[in-house]
């Protein structure tokens, strides 16, 4: 599978909010807070200027704010992709209800791309 196709089936929406991503650096846990630049039902990407290994497992959490109150959807991931402007990330496993609201997120921006 090349990345177009898994482009094609989980669409990215540009999306911006807090994020704080947890992983291991030389036997360390190291913590990197940032803003997502685009999210999908699969992945993230993670604007910093920080560099880690590909592969690296990671914990992704996605502060969600302008409701009554603020929403945090706790994730398992793997960094996939570094670029000088960030980290991408792959989920590797979410709960039902992570699913939904990120389901809702992409639902909800997809359509504010297509107006």
């Amino acid at each position: 599978m090349t990345a177009s196709d898994e482009k094609r089936r989980h669409p990215r929406v540009g999306f911006s909010t807090r994020i704080l991503v947890v992983l291991s650096e030389e036997g360390r846990q190291v913590e990197l807070e940032g803003s997502s630049k685009d999210l999908s039902l699969r992945g993230v990407f993670v604007n910093t200027d920080r560099q880690f290994d590909k592969g690296t497992p990671c914990s992704v959490k996605i502060y969600l704010s302008g409701g009554i109150e603020e929403v945090e959807l706790l994730l398992e991931g793997t960094l996939v992709r570094q670029t000088e402007k960030g980290i991408g990330v792959v989920f590797d496993s979410m709960d039902v209800d992570t699913y939904a609201h990120l389901k809702n997120i992409v639902m909800y921006n997809s359509a504010d791309d297509s107006a």
